[in-house]
Order: C-alpha cells, then sequence, then structure tokens
C-alpha cells in the first residue's frame, strides 16, 4: 500500500520532545519545589547526551558529504542540524524561566541562593576560608594569550572565561574549570531559619581578585561557556591490544573529540565570545546555543535537600513478594512457582539474596549473567566475585561499551577477572542488552536451573528510581532457551533455535511480526483483537508499518512510549486505530511490556528490547513469554493502570504538543495506583 506522506515522525525531533516531557515536570507546580530542580537537572543531563551522541551522528552524516535522508527519515541532515538547534534554543530559555520562577519559589521557603553581590560580611569569612582550604589547591585556570593555542577543553566540563581590561583598553583573558570533583552549591551557615546557598561559580566570582592578585586590571568579569563533545566511541584496528584496553583508550578519548556544542553566557562581551569561537575554531556546523549565567545544569539533580523533606517527593518503602522471604531459601520458592519483582514497587534486595545465595549454596554448580550496567558499589558484582571464590564457575558477559558507563564496568569487569570470573566481552559487532541469569543447581541424580529474565539492568542504584520487570523462574523450557543464548556467546556464528523466548538479531522481528499478524487475522474474522505494548522507544520504520497495516485491519493498538515515538497515531486509513500515551513521572518507566489478544487468550511478554533498530538488529535481546496465569493477569492489571492515567500521562499525536491526558473521571496517577495495588495485594 502506498505511504502517507509523512508517515514517521524524526527520531531526534521525537527525543527532544521526550525532553519537554520532562521540562514539563520542571514546570509543574504540583510537584515538590526541590524535584522541581532536579528535574531540571535531568533535562539538562538528557541533552549533554543527546549532543554527545544524536546531534554528533547527524554532523558526521552531513561532514561526509550524505544528504542523510534516508537514514534521518526524509529530512536533509543539515536542515535538521538546524532545526535541533532552533528548537533547543527555545527549551533553554523555556528552562531558564522556569528555574528563575523556581528560585522565586525557593525564596518564599526562605532558601535563598545568592549570587556574589549579595554575600554578608559573616558570609564573606566563611567563603573566603572554604576557597582558600577546599577550592584553590585544586583550581585549574588556564591563562590564554595571542600566542597559545587554547587548550582542549574537557567535554562537558563548565568553564568561568575571565577577561581582564587595564586602563590602556588591553584586554587578558583566562579560564577557570570548575572541576567535578568541586561541590556545584556550596551550603552555607543559616542565619536564623532562612538557608543559604553558593554555587561555586559565583564563589569563584567572588574570589576572582585572590585568584589573579599577580595581574595588574581596572575591571574583571566573568561569564560560563561549555563544550560538548562527540561522544560516540572509536576503536583503533591494532589486534594486539586486549578489547579492555582498546576500549580505555577510546574512552579517554572522548574528551577530545571534535566539538559539537558551544553553550555560552548570553551577557558575554561580544570581543570575548569572538576570541573564542575564533581560538577554538568553533563554525556554524556546530550547535552555538546562548544560555543563561549557569550550565551545566544537570548539577541540580544533586541540588541539597538541605533536610526539607516537605520539598522532596515522599519516601516509599518498597514493598515484599508474596511468597519470598529473606529468611528463607529463594531457591525453594522459585522450584514451586515463577514470582515477579516489580522495582521500585519491591525491592531489588530479592536478586541480590537470589545471587548471594547462589554463591554460598554447595549445590550450585555454575553461574551465567548478562551485565549491562553496573551500580557505583555492585553487590550483584561483590556476589559473582564471592560465588567465584566458592568454586563455582562464574560466567560473566558484560558489555563495556555501556554508553557512558564504560569506566565503571571495565574496572568491575578487571576485578571479577582477577578473582578467577569467565568473562565474555560480548559478541563482534552486537551489544549484548538482554538482562538474564541462569543457575545450575545439583539436585539428587540431575542438574536444575533455575534464574531470572529482566527488563532492566541489574544495577542497585537504578532500581530505585526505574521501573523494570524481573520474572524468577525455575520453568525449565524457557531457561534451557536462555543457556542457549549463552551458548551464543560462546560460538556466534551458530544461529540457535528457540522454542519459547524471542531473541535479537535473528528473530524480534519475524517473531513480532507473527504475532501481530495474528492479531490481523483475528480482526478480519471478527475474533477478539487488540495490541498492548509498552516501551521506552519506538523508531524502526519496519515494526511501525506493521503495526499501520494492523491498524488498518481493525486491530486496536495502545500504546505506552515513555521516549522517542517516531509513530503517527490517529491518521485515518493509516492509524486511526493506534493510541499512544507518554508518562513522565517521579519513577522513569523503563518496563518493556507486549501484550497480545490472541482471541481471548492473551500472550504477555517483557522485553529487553525497544522497537528500535538497533535492539531489533545490532543487539543481543531476549522478550520473555510469562506463562504463570497469576503473574498474567497481574501484567495486565499493571498495563490497564498505567492505561488510565490521566494525570502524569501526555497524549502523543502527530503535532507533537506534549498535550495532557485529561479527562472528568477520577484522578489516577499510575505510579502511585501502581503502589497502592500492591499495597492491597500485600494486606489480603
Amino acid at each position: 500500500m502506498k505511504k502517507e506522506k509523512n508517515s514517521y515522525i524524526n527520531r531526534e525531533l521525537s527525543w527532544l520532545q521526550f525532553n519537554a516531557r520532562v521540562l514539563q515536570e520542571a514546570s509543574d507546580n504540583s510537584v515538590p519545589l526541590i524535584e522541581r530542580l532536579r528535574f531540571l537537572g535531568i533535562f539538562s543531563n538528557n541533552l549533554d547526551e543527546f549532543f554527545k551522541v544524536r546531534y554528533a551522528t547527524i554532523k558526521r552524516i552531513d561532514e561526509a558529504g550524505k544528504g542523510g535522508k534516508s537514514e534521518l527519515g526524509g529530512i536533509k541532515a543539515s536542515d535538521l542540524l538546524e532545526q535541533i538547534t532552533k528548537i533547543v534554543i527555545d527549551q533553554q530559555a523555556e528552562s531558564l524561566q522556569i528555574l528563575d520562577s523556581i528560585n522565586k519559589e525557593l525564596l518564599k521557603e526562605n532558601i535563598h541562593v545568592i549570587k556574589e553581590d549579595e554575600i554578608t560580611s559573616i558570609q564573606a569569612t566563611f567563603i573566603k576560608s572554604y576557597f582558600y582550604e577546599e577550592i584553590s589547591p585544586a583550581l585549574v585556570v588556564i591563562i590564554l594569550d595571542e600566542d597559545t593555542d587554547i587548550p582542549e577543553l574537557k567535554d562537558s566540563a563548565a568553564y568561568l572565561t575571565v577577561k581582564m581590561s587595564n586602563s590602556e583598553g588591553k584586554n587578558q583573558f583566562a579560564l577557570i574549570e570548575i572541576s567535578k570533583s568541586m561541590d556545584r552549591f556550596i551550603v552555607l551557615p543559616n542565619q536564623g531559619d532562612a538557608n543559604y546557598i553558593i554555587m561555586v561559580d559565583d564563589l569563584l566570582r567572588y574570589c576572582l581578585d585572590d585568584i589573579f592578585n599577580i595581574f595588574t586590571y581596572e575591571s574583571i568579569s566573568a561569564h560560563m561557556i561549555k563544550i560538548t563533545r562527540d561522544g560516540e566511541l572509536d576503536f583503533d584496528s591494532d589486534l594486539s591490544k586486549s578489547f579492555i584496553d582498546k576500549l580505555s583508550r577510546s574512552v579517554k578519548g572522548r574528551d577530545s573529540g571534535d566539538p559539537v556544542r558551544f553553550v555560552y553566557d548570553k551577557n558575554i562581551d561580544l570581543d570575548t565570545l569572538n576570541f573564542l569561537l575564533q581560538r577554538m575554531q568553533i563554525d556554524s556546523k556546530d550547535s552555538i546555543i546562548p544560555g543563561g549565567r549557569y550550565h551545566n545544569r544537570r548539577d541540580y539533580m544533586s541540588f541539597p535537600s538541605l533536610g526539607r523533606e516537605d520539598l522532596l517527593y515522599p519516601k516509599i518503602k518498597p514493598l515484599f513478594v508474596e511468597g519470598l522471604s529473606f529468611q528463607e531459601s529463594i531457591f525453594k520458592s522459585i522450584a514451586k512457582k515463577d514470582y515477579l519483582v516489580y522495582t521500585p514497587y519491591h525491592t531489588f534486595s530479592y536478586i541480590v539474596k537470589f545471587l548471594r545465595e547462589a554463591a554460598l549454596d554447595p549445590k550450585v554448580r555454575s553461574i551465567k549473567i548478562t551485565i549491562y550496567r553496573l551500580a557505583q558499589i555492585s553487590h550483584v558484582a561483590s556476589s559473582l566475585i564471592n560465588a567465584a571464590k566458592n568454586g563455582k564457575e562464574v560466567t560473566v558477559s558484560i558489555e563495556l561499551r555501556a554508553r557512558f558507563d564504560e569506566e565503571a564496568n571495565i574496572e568491575y569487569a578487571e576485578q571479577m577477572q582477577d578473582a578467577g570470573v569467565n568473562m565474555r566481552f560480548g559478541v563482534t559487532g552486537l551489544k549484548v542488552h538482554s538482562k538474564m541469569c541462569v543457575i545450575e543447581r545439583q539436585e539428587e541424580q540431575k542438574m536444575v536451573r533455575y534464574g531470572f529474565i529482566s527488563t532492566g539492568n541489574f544495577n542497585e542504584s537504578t532500581a530505585k528510581i526505574y521501573t523494570d520487570f524481573t520474572l524468577l523462574t525455575a520453568n525449565s523450557k524457557i531457561l534451557k532457551d536462555i543457556n542457549k543464548v549463552f551458548d551464543f556467546f560462546e560460538v556466534s556464528y551458530i544461529v540457535n533455535r528457540y522454542k519459547h523466548i524471542i531473541t535479537s538479531p535473528h528473530y524480534t522481528r519475524s517473531k513480532l511480526f507473527a504475532l501481530i499478524d495474528n492479531e490481523i487475522e483475528n480482526a478480519k474474522s471478527g475474533k477478539t483483537s487488540f495490541i498492548k505494548l509498552k516501551m521506552n522507544s519506538i523508531s524502526s520504520y519496519k515494526m511501525i508499518d506493521k503495526l499501520y497495516e494492523a491498524s488498518r485491519a481493525g486491530v486496536k493498538i495502545q500504546m505506552i512510549v515513555r521516549g522517542i515515538c517516531c509513530i503517527v497515531p490517529g491518521v485515518e486509513g493509516m492509524s486511526e486505530n493506534i493510541e499512544i500515551i507518554s508518562i513522565i513521572d517521579k519513577f522513569l518507566e523503563h518496563t518493556r511490556l507486549f501484550i497480545f489478544a490472541n482471541d481471548n487468550d492473551p500472550k504477555v511478554y517483557i522485553s529487553s528490547a525497544d522497537w528500535m533498530t538497533r535492539n531489533i538488529d545490532h543487539r543481543v535481546e531476549v522478550t520473555c513469554p510469562i506463562y504463570d496465569d497469576d503473574i498474567k493477569l497481574e501484567l495486565q492489571d499493571l498495563y490497564d493502570i498505567c492505561w488510565q492515567d490521566n494525570v502524569k500521562a501526555r497524549i502523543i499525536n502527530k503535532s507533537q504538543n506534549n498535550e495532557y491526558r485529561r479527562n472528568n473521571g477520577k484522578k489516577i496517577r499510575a505510579q502511585h495506583e501502581t503502589y497502592n495495588y500492591y499495597l492491597k495485594k500485600q494486606e489480603r
């Protein structure tokens, strides 16, 4: 069938609208005040990563002389770069207005974020002492002149550009690096009930005369700049180096990647700006964005709480999973039935307990696990090291190229390798993104498998803020298939057959197509048919076209997509049966859940894979069927709770205006209702 014009929303433009939804949370007066600041930090951090990766990729396409239309959904690379810059400038301006309004609200709460010209004499004594004891010893100051090159500035680090002018009108420029080791927010001594905070940027401005006391000048000023560099990793072809060595070298090279974004204080002097642009060789292909007084607003994610619990989201107490106990064997429980752990509503400690038990159990012979992103202090890694020291055969397939977590993964990989863990560093040409574990246990005369399959990383830190499903199971059929995936890591040129799970890169598209085709046939036959999908992103045009085909056949399709969504829903003759919402709230919606009506006998799957080309064709992913009837019903309930959200749900439509879904019914906030759902289960 002939495609509609504009059948897809551009991936990058869709992502920017996702980040606009994050910015909406920062502007939402119903969100606790300090949490609003933290959403502002998330918005800024997201934008940094976007420029490092996506903008950098489009810039590479443009510089290679390719139009990029086929790769970029019908938009020329050069045009897309311009569109992105325009949108980001508008979003940055909006974020500054939001920050200004939040600061006014902080004042009402007796929280004062002061500038250098608002410092009292009492505060001055504290600040000078803090500067000389904490800041000055580690301060990096770069003097700039006409004869020396500007050294390469660190990726995403913030710098104060200092201009000193003498009586003859001559200027001396310098840069002060705001190191990541510095606390960005310095809490000053309270004055009565009032809290005072100064940003390290303004502390440095206050101490400029102390920093540059060997120079003679009549006036001195400081304005912030920031460079974002191409964050894609380039590997050399030296076969004599280990993969870890190659990756370590490539990660270190990020700081010298080509600049892709230059952000500056819009109040900077024009001669200072021109001096920097010329000397740093920033050109029109780079995104040059006027900003506010402060950059690296990602640091607002760590804005001090000041003991003000009333300005934060209430902490939830993770609930227990009925049938699982920390005082009893996890193996014994799982041998009887499957269990679903849904973090952060349930505690991630169940997974750690499972691994710790496996490490100590004399009957456990082997543990195989995939790892994508580890916590900074990882109990998962320490459990695996413990198991290896207890003589278990431990095999870890770790993805060293998990973007921006490479260094942490390298460090843990080396620790585990030293402890005797068998390390597997992925598969050539593929990222290992599946989240799975198989444990083999000797029981009487046979080997019995136990394990877990998840939608999220085995990471204690993110498990507190990411929603993810983990299925704990002893289902021999599923675990036999999972074990074959680990065999694939060993011998990747053999394509295994799987009877139950769906795997990328070989089967995901064809198997999902078959499930969609079944719904199409059922719709045509007058049988019950629907598709309910929840995922982070969908950008694969082939998958989108298949959903369009289902829509045209009359299949009702509900989708909950947090991030990138290239589908154009609600278009007559193409997608009128597709509805899409996006939920942004306290927790990051990270679950992947697929439900197919199958004529009133639903097929339910959890997955590590989004419906993006990279997940389907270029990664090792696992989509796992749910066979336990109770868990199938539970997952359908959880989907329906999310779908009914009319507080934090935004409608995804052709205009991409992020309109909130509102109706006259009872207010349903999915994350609150999900917690209440489990609370009621616990009380039964």
